[in-house]
């Protein structure tokens, strides 16, 4: 998953910590789908995989992979909210759905990430945290991570266990020696 992490400074007293806006393939086009993900105010490694925690449940819940436009604001007591549109493939018609990603579940991909990608994380965070930006210049820097590091790997350990389970049930288990 390839996301452009851009840092705004926080101009009023809203609560949100991140927004997450889509970016999905044109058809014709070579580049991949693309997260940006804004955090508000001062960085931390905890604020920014919150809003990559966000992103990656985003696509998770709001349907259609990388066709959808997803808007989401990510709020310190209510997780993310927001709204996902796409084209239907079969008719061709808008089709639009509420998002609602309570915190505990973009919390618990937050904690994921900060185990899995720790090291790139803390460098995002120093690198949008530098003082000798031009002035002027967007803090904004890429960051990909390797989708079978989110959600998959978890889904690869619950099939391997499911496999196990049939071997089993089919009496094609064996000892070892």
């Amino acid at each position: 998953m390839d996301f452009l992490v851009l840092l705004e400074e926080r101009s009023d007293q809203s609560p949100v910590l991140a927004r997450v806006d889509s970016i999905p393939t044109a058809p014709a086009s070579e580049r991949a789908a693309r997260d940006v993900v804004t955090i508000y105010g001062i960085p931390t490694t905890e604020s920014v995989a919150l809003g990559l925690a966000a992103a990656v449940e985003s696509h998770r819940t709001a349907g259609n992979g990388s066709g959808a436009f997803r808007h989401l604001g990510v709020w310190p007591d209510r997780g993310a909210v927001g709204d996902a549109a796409w084209r239907d493939a079969a008719t061709g018609e808008l089709v639009t759905r509420d998002v609602d990603i309570p915190l505990e579940v973009i919390a618990a991909t937050a904690r994921q990430l900060l185990v899995e990608c720790a090291s790139p994380i803390q460098r995002l965070v120093a690198g949008l945290s530098m003082p000798d930006w031009p002035e002027g210049a967007w803090h904004a820097i890429t960051m990909t991570i390797d989708t079978i590091t989110l959600p998959a790997r978890g889904a690869i350990s619950r099939l391997e266990g499911y496999l196990d389970t049939l071997r089993e049930a089919d009496g094609l288990t064996y000892e070892g020696d």
